[in-house]
């Protein structure tokens, strides 16, 4: 088993979970860093840092743990899914805070935004499919 470093004070809650539960699959499989690394499509470095949680795992890698380790990935990718909004963006290392409407605050990377479009779109489509739905159960059986 592994002896794991104690994550950033800055990682949220939801992305701290969400590495604990890789850290423990990685540790399940008795695998090093380098051997993961040689039976998935992510380097052993890359690897270092979605377990250290300096960096968010991509999705194709809580998936690809999960196949080596033989688990169910549906647990592991809900839980990337309340990660996923709360990640902080950029580099994981302390520094000066950045007043909100300073010059210096960065707007959000395009990988970002798309994720926000993304998600207001699945908002939009589950609240029409769910009015649909309701309207085809209001409507009286028959014709007449």
């Amino acid at each position: 088993m592994t002896r794991w470093r104690p994550l950033p004070d800055a990682l949220p809650r939801e992305a701290r979970h969400l590495v604990e539960q890789l850290r423990g699959l990685k540790d399940r499989t008795g695998l090093s860093l380098a051997e993961l690394a040689r039976r998935t499509a992510y380097s052993k470095s890359s690897w270092q840092r979605y377990l250290s949680g300096t960096k968010q795992p991509p999705r194709g890698a809580v998936q690809a743990l999960c196949r080596v380790a033989g688990a169910d990935p549906a647990r592991l990718l809900a839980l990337w899914d309340l990660a996923d909004p709360a990640w902080p963006r950029g580099a994981m290392v302390p520094g000066p805070a950045v007043p909100t409407g300073s010059p210096a605050a960065a707007p959000l990377p395009p990988a970002a935004e798309y994720r926000h479009w993304r998600t207001a779109a699945l908002v939009a489509f589950a609240v029409i499919v769910l009015l649909a739905a309701g309207l085809l159960w209001a409507l009286p059986e028959g014709g007449g």
